[in-house]
Order: structure tokens, then sequence, then C-alpha cells
């Protein structure tokens, strides 16, 4: 998998494309990730990518000019273009596997009161990773790659657990224990030093459902399948 990533601050990403996980996987030729500094495609002696909004306002915009210069310049044929947009339906792990499935992803990094409108002709959709407001896409960029790249074949050691993760079947996982068997009083479940494993299985799934219920029941589904509260 290819992602380009279009920002004003290139720096934002370094650690985080160093981080073990991601940096193996760019290491192995897994994933390919560029970041590109998007005054690179300004214009004028002062890289300007910004200006004040028609009508009066608060803030400065993003220019169409440049945002568009550097969005065709990196898309190469079959690439997705998303836009980080807190107006954007939010991302959800069903979109982020769709998403890996893609050879090419191109990611816009918006600043200040947001891009100029007609850059949305020019992209495939926004993504939103959560109702708030953050200061650029640059953080929910991070967010976006490293839901996208774990999902990319060999990135994972053991990429059976992304089976048994939070939202892969629409319920968050199940409770997870490890030695010692007791601390401070609070033991392990029974169910799991059983050695049963069918019955550690049903528990386990009966622990999703009802923390799925509990915590987050937009999500949970009644016996018949129906999603619902």
């Amino acid at each position: 998998m290819r992602i380009d990533v279009l920002t004003l601050f290139p720096g934002f990403f370094s650690g985080f494309l160093e981080s073990s996980l991601l940096g193996k996987a760019i290491e192995k030729g897994l994933v390919r990730i560029d970041v590109h500094q998007i005054r690179d495609w300004s214009t004028d002696k002062h890289r300007t990518v910004d200006d004040t909004p028609y009508g009066g306002g608060h803030g400065m915009v993003m220019k169409v000019e440049p945002l568009v210069a550097a969005l065709e310049a990196v898309s190469k044929p079959g690439a997705r273009r998303l836009l980080l947009s807190a107006r954007g339906p939010r991302l959800t792990q069903r979109h982020v596997r769709e998403l890996a499935a893609l050879p090419h992803l191109v990611v816009l990094c918006g600043r200040y009161e947001g891009v100029d409108e007609r850059v949305t002709a020019f992209i495939d959709e926004e993504i939103c990773i959560g109702d708030y407001v953050l200061s650029g896409g640059e953080a929910g960029a991070v967010v976006l790659i490293d839901a996208v790249s774990r999902l990319v074949p060999g990135v994972l050691g053991n990429p059976e657990s992304l089976t048994t993760e939070s939202f892969s079947e629409d319920l968050l996982e199940y409770p997870q224990y490890t030695r010692p068997e007791t601390f401070r009083g609070r033991g392990v479940p029974d169910i799991l030093l059983s050695g049963n494993h069918a019955a550690i299985d049903k528990w386990r799934h009966e622990q999703s459902v009802e923390r799925t219920r509990r915590v987050r029941p937009d999500l949970s589904r009644d016996p018949g399948g129906k999603k619902g509260s």
C-alpha cells in the first residue's frame, strides 16, 4: 500500500513513521508513506497557502490552487483522495477495512478555518475521526494511517487477532487477562483457567455482547441480528 500525506507540518509525522509496527512495515516494503509540504505547490515568493474568506469572518482559509496542484501531483491512477474534515462521515472499522484494500491513498490535512470549498471537487471523500474539532488534520491523519496500515497483509505478526478486536463484528472486545493469576485480591475468571475452549469462546462472546450493550448501545444487535439499542 502507498499513502501520500499533504500537510503544512511534515515534522508532525516523523516520530510516528518510525514507531515499531509501522516502521517495520515501511522497512519491509509492505507500506510506503510519503509526507509532502503543501507550500511546495504555492506560486508566490512568500509560499502563501491561505487567505481571508470571501464574505468576511474569522480566521483564514486554505487556498484552492496549491491544494489542487498538490493533489494532482502526488495522485497515481486509481488513488483515493481523502480530506480530514470535522464535517465528514465518522470513520468506522468497516470503512477502515475498505480503505486498507486499496493500493493508494492520498490524505489531505486541512488547517485554519478549513479549505476552499472548491477543493472538494478534487477529492473522493471527507473523513472525520470523531465528533470534536482539532487544530488541523494531522492528528486525524495519524489515526487513519495507523488504523489502515495495520490491516495490510503482513504488517501484524498475528493477523488472527484482527478477527476478535473491537468493532470486528460490531462488538467491543471481551476482557483479557494475563499473569499473575491474582492481583490485590482480584482474580482471573475461573472459566479462563478451565481449559474448556468451547466454554471459553462462549463466555468471551457473551462478555463482548454485554460490554457492547452497556458501553456502546448504538452498536448492539438484538438476537435476530437487527441493529439497535
